[in-house]
């Protein structure tokens, strides 16, 4: 297998075959026939009458008065929410095996990120790592906006993990679209399951069709720099390459939103790397902790770290005109000046931590 090649964000250079996902459309019709039909089951189940009794009080009367007395609960309540749980899940079970389900053009499957992939991430992030989550009301309700974050953690959960924190978090439950590296679309099982979570490959085009499009897109510009570095550069942030992301926001018109991610650096200090193995295996690092590869698959297992994610100020960019994106020094201060707020608000975090795992 060939070194792991980072496609460059700003390289306006054709894509192969990872870099576009055709449009797909799942089903004949946008409608989710297997809702209909759980809806239906659970309205024929009928509601519990209440019945008069000797003194003619009915039963709504009696339940009232044991309500007063703190016993009031309908007991068949619990009963028909798991109904109502098992009906949506037959029905979302039903419309993955007839195919009634959408896709985009990205082939990102939102059900199926809503329902299995948010379930599953989300309590890594509140009950593992216990995500803080700071400045969410600086990432606009709606339009397009790139999110741009430090990148650390020799594993790439800081970029789930502020996915999970925008969805959770924001009053409108956003959905970030994070630019991901070729290397995460040549692995089996992985590849999918990045385009079915909305994530595309690194590049200018795709970019900026999302945030033409008005979606959040997450970008980490320190790449494999930044979470392949060793423990001893932890909240260092590598170079942010040549400002192509600064170029796409300015021609899209979106806002910049600078995000700083404390905690993540922690979970596997990289104390080595095995730069042999690496090349063997086509990898741009292979990673030496204190647990791994001592510990074989137990030494995977990511530290339970206290992750704070903070979301910065937006910087506006509508207000340069088009030729902006052509200009190297405007590129260049822009850059920086995100890479500058990104770091310095690091420092502020890290000085604010109590404790690595506290």
């Amino acid at each position: 297998m060939a070194d792991a090649k980072v496609i460059p964000f700003d390289d306006d250079r054709s894509r192969g075959a990872a870099g576009k996902a055709p449009a797909r459309r799942r089903g004949p019709s946008g409608r989710r026939r297997g809702d209909t039909a759980a809806v239906r089951e659970v309205a024929a189940v009928p509601e519990p009458q209440p019945s008069p009794d000797a003194s003619g009080a009915s039963g709504a009367s009696r339940a009232s008065g044991a309500e007063a007395d703190g016993a009031g609960a309908d007991p068949a309540a619990p009963s028909r929410g798991w109904d109502r749980r098992i009906a949506g899940g037959l029905a979302f079970l039903r419309r993955r095996i007839t195919g009634d389900y959408d896709v985009d053009e990205f082939g990102y499957d939102k059900e199926l990120t809503d329902q299995v992939l948010m379930s599953l991430l989300r309590p890594l992030a509140q009950k593992y790592f216990r995500v803080e989550v700071k400045g969410i009301e600086n990432i606009p309700s709606e339009g397009g906006a790139l999110i741009v974050s430090n990148h650390s953690g020799t594993l790439p959960l800081d970029g789930l993990m502020m996915q999970v924190a925008v969805h959770d978090h924001h009053p409108e439950g956003r959905h970030v679209r994070l630019l991901a590296a070729d290397l995460v679309f040549m692995l089996p099982v992985v590849n999918e399951l990045a385009r079915k979570a909305g994530h595309t490959l690194a590049c200018a085009e795709d970019a900026q069709r999302l945030l033409e499009g008005g979606e959040l897109v997450g970008v980490m510009p320190e790449g494999f720099k930044g979470i392949g570095k060793p423990f001893s550069e932890r909240y260092k942030l590598q170079r942010f390459g040549r400002g192509g992301f600064v170029s796409t926001a300015l021609r899209a018109g979106t806002p910049i939103v600078p995000c700083s991610i404390v905690g993540a650096e922690e979970i596997y200090p990289m104390v080595g790397n095995a730069k042999t193995l690496a090349r063997v295996l086509g990898f741009p690092y292979f990673p030496v902790t204190p647990t791994f590869p001592w510990l074989g698959p137990l030494g995977a297992v990511p530290l339970p770290t206290k992750w704070t994610i903070q979301f910065g100020e937006p910087i506006a960019t509508d207000g340069y005109p088009p030729e902006a994106a052509e200009d190297p020094m405007l590129m260049f201060n822009l850059t920086d000046q995100v890479r500058e707020q990104i770091q310095h608000t690091l420092y502020k975090l890290l000085v604010q931590r109590r404790s690595v795992f506290f």
